[in-house]
């Protein structure tokens, strides 16, 4: 599997009474697969995933591989707090289309995810999937951090492809492109942080799994595109255009966030699942302020 490029985290639309919105899932995959984006990822973080059932996930699977054409992919988060949930759910998200599945780092019980339990964990998972297996490090969204001893030693697995390192901690992103250049396999790591993206491009990084391309997706390509071309001045602008509208729909105001930007540039975000909130009125502002800047008037 080559691995490169921007994916949107996609949000998970709901109605009003907190079902499935699977015609707004698909209208939302069927525009972004209108852009440049490499693929998709769904139900990860930002999809809402810890609060969907499982019969959903089987289904919003299922919508979206039908509208991610083949050249592009489509990859799944199926990480579960138990190995056996996890296998379960990966190879279900296999049988639905999957490329590849993005599986967070377990963390109910914090106090015993150690080196040790991270390998057990992510090898039988590995060992079990049909389809590439992608790290998913997130010490702040998770509160467990995957030692990069244990990266290592994982990274020679053969269904093992890579790593989505979250949180925008650019060390982490460069100690893991030095030890995949001395791999004897390919070993992709992924930026999770659009604010360092630039950064992390000229670090190494193949691509990013970013939530503000799900919002502004172009503008995300195009930020790619100049770091990789080595254009970097104008990378660097296009940087701090996007810096705050990245923050503002992740670590300062979250999912509800997210969703409010996708209403206001005409995608379906809808409500969040409770007891996660809307985003209040003063946070919708923001955001339409944010993209007004950007040069993007908001519709809704």
């Amino acid at each position: 599997m080559q691995l490169s490029g921007i994916f949107p985290p996609i949000v998970t639309p709901f109605t009003t009474d907190d079902e499935l919105d699977e015609r707004a899932l698909r209208e939302n995959a069927r525009r972004w697969m209108r852009t440049r984006l490499a693929g998709i990822v769904t139900l990860g973080t930002n999809g809402e995933s810890a609060y969907v059932d499982e019969d959903e996930a089987d289904r919003i699977v299922a919508i979206v591989r039908e509208e991610v054409p083949r050249q592009k992919l489509l990859i799944v988060g199926t990480g579960r707090d138990s190995t056996r949930a996890t296998i379960a759910a990966t190879q279900r998200a296999a049988a639905c289309g999957a490329d590849a599945v993005l599986v967070r780092a377990p963390s109910f019980f914090k106090s015993q995810m150690n080196a040790g339990a991270f390998v057990r964990h992510y090898r039988a998972v590995a060992d079990a999937s049909p389809v590439p297996v992608l790290l998913y490090n997130f010490p702040a969204g998770f509160g467990v951090d995957i030692p990069g001893a244990a990266i290592e030693e994982l990274a020679s697995h053969s269904n093992i492809a890579g790593i989505k390192q979250s949180g925008g901690d650019l060390g982490k992103i460069a100690d893991d492109v030095a030890m995949a250049r001395a791999l004897s396999k390919p070993f992709f790591v992924i930026c999770g942080a659009a604010p360092i993206l630039h950064a992390a491009i000229l670090s190494g990084a193949v691509g990013g799994i970013l939530a503000v391309a799900c919002v502004v997706p172009d503008l995300c390509v195009e930020l790619y595109d100049l770091a990789r071309a080595g254009r970097h001045d104008e990378a660097r602008e296009l940087q701090q255009q996007l810096t705050p509208l990245a923050k503002s729909v992740t670590s300062a105001f979250g999912v509800p966030a997210l969703k409010a930007a996708l209403d206001l540039v005409g995608y379906t975000g809808g409500a969040p699942r409770s007891p996660l909130a809307p985003a209040p009125a003063e946070t919708v502002a923001t955001l339409r302020g944010q993209l007004h800047a950007l040069g993007i008037v908001a519709t809704a």
